[in-house]
């Protein structure tokens, strides 16, 4: 089911791990961001945006990772942008016949059967410096950084004061930093978190990739509440993240695990 979160905005609620599809309205149709993991829920999509007459006329991944990169035919042939980086690290990773296998091999056992792979990564990056989504709609300006994936991208969308976080500010999840692509997972991370902060003035309402969307004074406190986390894990201290202690409202079963392999990579070096 399709919910509001502010005008003209919003969002479709996966089952895995709280994931956000993002609905944008323009004058034509509609820019999907994140388009959702599972087959049913991706239907269901379509089938909320035909019953209100809108159609998909863009499409946007926020980064190169298997449950941001899903689509499904019932959503339309529309084109699919993500950042150059984020579209060239695809390309590298979906090059073989063997990609989408080790794609399943990373998708949790219960659901693997009900995520479509067959539209998986067909995305177009956009030009380096682009600033704005090419669509028919209201200005979307992008943020690209490289926290928690190359090319990873913010999207502001300007005069509905929504900033779409990807998967960052997340009030469920962790900062989960890459530690493959980048010689600097910390530097990087606290660089994007400076330019979210350099944007709050112009954001009311903030989708995370993951989690519940947040208002008002909570951008700033999710911006602050994840640089906290990474200064921590920077100086291997403990982060005292509520998102980790005994009253966390999700993931307790394996988001310490993630804490502790970040923690040792660091410390590695």
């Amino acid at each position: 089911m399709l919910k509001q979160v502010a005008d003209g905005v919003l969002i479709h609620v996966s089952e895995f791990v709280q994931s956000n599809a993002v609905v944008v309205q323009g004058r034509e149709g509609v820019l999907l961001i994140d388009a959702g993991v599972q087959e049913h829920e991706m239907v269901c999509l379509a089938n909320d945006l035909s019953a209100s007459g809108r159609t998909v006329v863009a499409g946007f991944s926020t980064h190169p990772h298997w449950d941001h990169l899903l689509w499904h035919a019932t959503l339309g042939p529309a084109p699919r942008h993500g950042t150059a980086r984020c579209a060239a690290t695809v390309r590298e990773r979906l090059s073989d016949e063997g990609a989408k296998a080790r794609v399943a091999t990373l998708i949790p056992p219960d659901i693997v059967d009900r995520v479509p792979l067959d539209l998986l990564g067909l995305i177009s990056g956009l030009p380096a410096g682009t600033a704005t989504v090419p669509w028919d709609g209201p200005p979307v300006r992008i943020i690209e950084h490289d926290a928690h994936a190359r090319g990873h991208a913010a999207l502001l969308i300007e005069d509905r004061r929504v900033l779409v976080a990807g998967d960052m500010l997340s009030d469920v999840l962790i900062p989960m930093l890459d530690l493959k692509d980048t010689a600097d997972p910390v530097g990087d991370y606290l660089t994007a978190l400076r330019l979210l902060e350099d944007v709050t003035g112009e954001v009311d309402v903030v989708i995370p990739g993951h989690g519940s969307v947040g208002r008002g004074d909570e951008v700033r406190a999710r911006i602050a509440q994840d640089r906290a986390y990474v200064q921590a894990l920077r100086d291997a201290q403990d982060p005292g993240d509520p998102r980790l202690g005994p009253s966390a409202t999700y993931g307790k079963d394996w988001l310490p695990d993630v804490h502790e392999r970040q923690l040792r990579h660091l410390a590695q070096g």
